[in-house]
């Protein structure tokens, strides 16, 4: 395909031109740039919708480009895909053989194969809002924080993040249980709820472009206050501003099995706990149990199963130990970690659906997963290129130094994780449309067997990808095949492709972790499909 004729740089809202006078002195015009009233970009945009109005509604007033002034700068769709596509572009060129423009743009098209979500859609090529392209992060300290301090100071972050567009994740289980002496006026620690109502009361406080912020609280079911936590959201209107999820240990499962006692302690890791109470397993899991029957929380996250499958955990002494989830639960991560999502519409790749020619295009199915992962390692670029740009508004602004340290602090370790790591989240939507589209009833045998067959497509077609990135671009920052070697995911993609293993070896791997399954409400809205 032939590349259009598109600027260098972004310059999606204004146009700025150098006009060079006669005295050699140069002077700057803007070009303002058409703008839309809502009425006008839903009308185009349910027509684009094809009449669907909540998809319309949607599209206008989350994700068409807009100032602080509600000016609209976006007519359809096709205009966001442009200003995507145009911004990708311009990182593809950086390295060898680009996609092209054309594409680009055609990928995301009608939202048909790839679809950027959330963040990313909103803030490639966005210079109205200083805002990071990120979907969610993970905040926490790696040594003792149970201090007021540490507590603080996570808050603060939290908040920071928040402001610029990121869903937060932290767990509480380096806090103090409750009754703990300390050497302050209290005498004795409150525990984490009230910690909980803080976190949560800060993600209320913080506007997001007319949402609110999104809050994952955690805490091993190793800690005393484990119990507490987990009846905390039973309490109608009471930390209402965040999710909550309980890493539970294959230990704490074995002693439910088994009926015996379990012991919780302070520090959780510690081989000299100051703090140990047995408990009884199998009623504090009927607990949760109950509790999540009743209020839907809290979650739970089967913890070494987690760790253990974590590719980045190879990584754990060099600063890449998971410590919680993202908000939805579906990225587990470390401290100032961070990850952009993207889902590949699968109900594109059946031709003929729903009849019995019906077929899944593999072929192009395997090209486009590959195409996705180039994509998200582009929006890495794009993403430094953001945190930069909030970096240097933290600096001009003109608060003291020690008001801005905190901020300062959190964007440059979130740059050095991005950088060291470049983790991307490649997912999926409409795997039930595509399933019905085969004539494939959802949860059948065929179904499992068939849906099965594309996620090991998606995991193999992506590493393969990252690999290939590898040879092109460099592989990420600490990548040592050695550390991986004995990690299980690692070892069912030897499995079903040696070759693919042999390759990374040799030249690495552009990414530290790829995938995930996030969920896609608002995005299966934009492909008109069913979310899942």
């Amino acid at each position: 395909m032939t590349e259009k004729a598109i600027p260098e740089k972004n310059l999606t809202f204004v146009e700025k031109e150098l006009e060079v006078k006669s005295q050699g002195k140069a002077k700057e015009t803007q070009k303002q740039r058409h703008t839309y009233s809502f009425d006008e970009a839903f009308k185009a945009s349910l027509e684009y919708f094809q009449g669907d109005e909540l998809a319309a509604r949607v599209w206008v007033s989350k994700y068409a480009l807009k100032d602080s002034h509600g000016k609209i700068y976006e007519r359809t769709p096709d205009d966001m895909h442009r200003r995507l596509a145009s911004e990708i572009w311009r990182i593809e060129k950086k390295y060898p053989g680009p996609i092209s423009y054309d594409e680009l743009f055609e990928l995301m098209r009608n939202f048909r194969y790839i679809v950027p979500q959330g963040s990313p859609m909103t803030g490639i090529g966005n210079n109205f809002q200083i805002a990071s392209l990120s979907n969610c992060f993970v905040i926490g300290h790696e040594g003792p924080a149970d201090s007021y301090g540490g507590i603080m100071k996570v808050d603060q972050e939290q908040v920071q993040l928040m402001k610029r567009r990121g869903g937060v994740g932290h767990d509480l289980s380096h806090i103090r249980p409750t009754g703990s002496p300390v050497l302050n006026s209290a005498l004795s620690s409150t525990g984490v709820v009230p910690f909980m109502e803080r976190y949560s009361n800060s993600t209320r406080e913080v506007a997001q472009d007319g949402r609110r912020g999104a809050l994952m609280l955690s805490i091993s079911i190793k800690h005393p206050d484990a119990e507490r936590f987990i009846d905390a959201k039973l309490e109608t209107g009471k930390i209402t501003g965040a999710n909550v999820s309980v890493r539970i240990s294959d230990e704490f499962m074995q002693a439910v099995v088994d009926g015996t006692p379990f012991i919780q302690q302070y520090p959780i890791h510690s081989d000299s706990p100051t703090f140990t109470r047995e408990i009884d397993a199998r009623t504090l899991w009927q607990k949760i149990v109950h509790n999540a029957w009743k209020s839907a929380e809290p979650g739970v996250l089967f913890w070494d199963t987690v760790t253990g499958e974590s590719v980045a955990d190879s990584y754990s002494d060099l600063g890449f130990r998971t410590v919680s989830t993202n908000p939805c639960g579906e990225i587990p991560l470390c401290p100032y970690d961070s990850c952009r999502l993207l889902a590949i519409n699968l109900y594109s790749y059946v031709d003929e659906p729903f009849t019995r020619q019906a077929r899944f295009n593999w072929e192009k199915f395997r090209k486009h997963v590959g195409l996705a992962q180039r994509m998200m390692d582009d929006i890495i670029d794009l993403e430094l290129e953001k945190v930069e740009a909030i970096l240097d508004k933290i600096y001009a602004d003109p608060e003291d130094e020690e008001l801005k340290r905190v901020e300062i602090n959190l964007w440059k370790n979130i740059k050095k994780k991005a950088l060291e790591g470049r983790r991307t989240g490649v997912g999926i939507t409409a795997e039930g449309d595509m399933l019905a589209a085969l004539g494939l009833r959802y949860g059948s045998e065929n179904a499992i067997d068939f849906s099965v067959e594309v996620h090991k497509t998606i995991a193999l077609e992506a590493y393969r990808s990252s690999v290939k990135m590898a040879r092109e671009r460099g592989p990420f920052q600490i990548f040592d095949f050695n550390r991986e070697k004995d990690n299980p995911f690692i070892n069912r993609l030897a499995r079903e492709d040696p070759g693919l293993i042999e390759e990374m070896k040799q030249h690495g791997r552009r990414n530290i972790s790829l995938l995930t399954i996030a969920p896609t409400g608002t995005t299966s809205l934009m492909t008109q499909t069913t979310s899942g």
